[in-house]
């Protein structure tokens, strides 16, 4: 970054990276508290705050968690696991009590509680962050729907979006690098989208991943068999299939 443009929120930001190894202590309760409140900060749709924070404090559930979201070990030692929900069943339920016709939440509804709770999701990982708190998104929360639905027992027009680890950063973690993003020239387009410019990948590839040629190749089908082919990511597209229609389909 430009030195004239650098501060103390913009520079944390910039160090910010996942960690998922953290130092053996609790987050002590003010500092939880204060980033629970920070999340509660976010903008949201209407001043509706369409989502609910599950805070996981059992450990045979963040067990249970750490299994089911892809068998990720650290989940289950994380000193403090949020699940961040959509969530239209509070305000529908409230609507019901006080007026006569209310029609059930749609598709469009789903959008702006999604929304709600990944900006409060974030707000949540920057709050940490000024705090000396590691975090770490665990994407496979949207996967096993029907496991979690009941583990978390989650009702209608409730679904889990995001779900976050954090914990103090150990050396290791807080000294690693962290991977090169792609730059504003890349993913900044002007008025409308730029078939062109996205058509550029290879060369963003090439330039956050400095490999070239065959090399690049190889990175990139392995980054796919990885990533997209993934058995994790057929199942996370089957999951939210079911939770779009167990939303809607009332």
């Amino acid at each position: 970054m430009r030195e004239e443009l650098t501060n103390q929120t913009l520079q944390q930001l910039y160090d910010r990276k996942s960690v998922r190894v953290y130092e053996d202590r609790p987050l002590e309760e003010g500092v939880k508290q204060t980033i629970l409140s920070a999340a509660l900060q976010a903008p949201t749709a209407g001043n509706m705050a369409l989502y609910t924070i599950l805070d996981i404090t059992d450990p045979e559930i963040k067990a249970a968690l750490a299994e089911s979201c892809d068998h990720q070990p650290f989940i289950a030692t994380a000193p403090m696991v949020l699940v961040f929900c959509a969530d239209c069943r509070r305000w529908y339920d409230v609507f019901c009590r006080f007026e006569e016709e209310v029609r059930s939440p749609g598709m469009g509804d789903l959008m702006l509680a999604q929304a709600d709770a990944i900006i409060a999701a974030q707000n949540a990982v920057v709050a940490a962050q000024s705090l000396g708190v590691g975090s770490c998104y665990i994407g496979d929360i949207t996967e096993n729907y029907e496991f979690h639905r009941k583990l978390l027992k989650l009702p209608r027009y409730v679904l889990p979006v995001a779900m976050l680890c954090f914990g103090y950063p150990t050396q290791q973690q807080a000294s690693r690098t962290k991977p090169k993003r792609f730059q504003v020239s890349d993913l900044v387009h002007e008025n409308g989208y730029d078939r062109e410019k996205s058509a550029d990948m290879s060369r963003m590839l090439s330039e956050q991943s400095g490999r070239s040629g065959e090399d690049l190749a190889e990175y990139v089908r392995r980054f796919c068999k990885r990533k997209w082919n993934s058995g994790f990511s057929r199942e996370m597209s089957r999951s939210c299939g079911e939770m779009v229609k167990d939303w809607c389909s009332g």
